[in-house]
């Protein structure tokens, strides 16, 4: 085995690095030859396309029920997790929160179940290995940018949540989990600090269903746009249809809070069909 020049390795190392970067700063904007192409159109739906899209969603988990099973056990995991360190130290003002945050980076982690349902559509033999092909997809660059995106905004999110905390109830750690469910639900603090935390938690949930209902599908499905384009085309499918996206938000924050309990068991089921079902409204929203 041929050991190499240890200065030359990291000369490599950085041209792939600066390599890795053009592509994704590339991915931003569309291709040059793809700019004076019209930007995709968006339908406009209705109530009943919510219901066939979360049909076809189910349908999709029931062919392929072992392999995003297999895929999305890692979700209670994550959450059982975060749960331990939260209550081993003692911040369990952040419980909440960090559960809720599954609606704010859900759009990125379920990218791969995207992919399972295009290549369905497409007649391709899908299986769990179907989902990590996003990896090799033009538009990865652009994807993981977006998918950067909403983490800042999780922890955002997280660090919005703490200073509510600290402005009603703290600034102290709770004492127990007892004493904070006391000062939560027993306390006029406690009400201020659950009517000001799901209001602002309103707020980054809305404007993460407007920048993703639509781009991550886009992306993987078309590699003549952009992470702009995507992005905006998003928000215009939600302006053009609030009525119906108000009820898919709702409908996707009541399916993540009752498959995180128990122990986030239910995100086993609940994250794939949803996954799934975004796939189908996408298509809904901006046919081909």
């Amino acid at each position: 085995m041929l050991i190499r020049n240890p200065v030359g390795w990291g000369w490599d190392q950085l041209k792939l690095a600066a390599s890795g970067i053009g592509s994704a700063i590339r991915s931003i904007h569309r291709p040059a030859e793809a700019r004076r192409a019209p930007l995709p159109a968006i339908r406009r739906i209705e109530i009943a396309d919510l219901r066939d899209a979360l049909a076809q969603g189910l349908r999709d988990f029931a062919s392929y029920r072992t392999d995003v099973i297999f895929l999305c056990v890692i979700y209670p995991i994550i959450g059982l997790v975060i749960a331990r360190l939260v209550f081993a130290q003692g911040m369990f003002q952040l419980l909440f929160p960090l559960a809720s945050g599954f609606a704010l980076v859900g759009p990125f982690v379920a990218i791969g179940l995207y992919e399972m349902s295009r290549q369905r559509e497409q007649g391709v033999t899908v299986n769990w290995a179907t989902a990590f092909q996003v990896l090799r997809s033009p538009s990865s660059g652009a994807i993981a940018i977006l998918g950067l995106l909403l983490m800042v905004i999780f922890l955002l999110w997280v660090l919005a949540a703490q200073v509510i905390y600290k402005m009603t109830v703290g600034p102290q750690l709770p004492a127990s989990i007892a004493s904070f469910i006391h000062d939560v639900f027993a306390t006029r603090a406690g009400w201020v600090l659950i009517g000001t935390g799901v209001g602002v938690g309103f707020l980054f949930a809305a404007l993460v269903l407007a920048i993703t209902v639509v781009s991550f599908p886009l992306l993987l499905d078309r590699e003549d746009v952009g992470l702009d384009v995507a992005i905006g085309t998003s928000i215009r499918a939600v302006i053009a249809n609030p009525g119906p996206m108000a009820v898919w938000g709702l409908i996707v924050a009541g399916s993540l809070a009752i498959g995180s309990i128990p122990f986030f068991l239910g995100l086993i089921f609940v994250m794939p069909v949803l996954g799934h079902a975004t796939w189908h409204l996408y298509r809904k929203l901006a046919p081909r």
